[in-house]
């Protein structure tokens, strides 16, 4: 049978056959199930600076400027924070974490590939 490529981009490759991600190879044979999963990132950092600024807000004097500067801060980092979206492989050896992207719609191209794979394969 012929190897049919369901998904080729950034050195991502799927097809009946094989998971390539990055030079690692799974074989598609050994694949049950495919899943996304998504990690969020800690927030714990933003909010410590964020409460440091409004104290040194509230304490007026020559803290408002750094309080001022502290906030902005604390919003930049808020806002560039992003989740991270994950491939995830289950096979009779257990779970695997294959691909984590920031860009859910190329997960979701990743895992659409996939589960094509594992239908085709049948």
């Amino acid at each position: 049978m012929e190897e049919k490529i369901f998904f080729d981009r950034n050195g991502v490759s799927v097809s009946n056959a094989r998971f390539i991600v990055h030079g690692q190879t799974y074989a598609m044979n050994g694949v049950t199930s495919v899943k996304q999963a998504v990690k969020h990132p800690s927030r714990l950092g933003p909010i410590v600076l964020g409460l440091i600024g409004l104290i040194a807000l509230i304490n007026g004097g020559g803290g408002i400027f750094l309080g001022i500067v502290l906030l902005a801060a604390t919003v930049f980092w808020w806002v560039r924070q992003k989740p991270e979206w994950i491939v995830v492989l289950n096979s009779s050896s257990g779970e695997t974490q294959a691909l984590t992207s920031e860009d859910r719609s190329y997960i979701n191209g990743v895992i659409e590939a996939l589960n094509q794979s594992v239908i085709h394969r049948g």
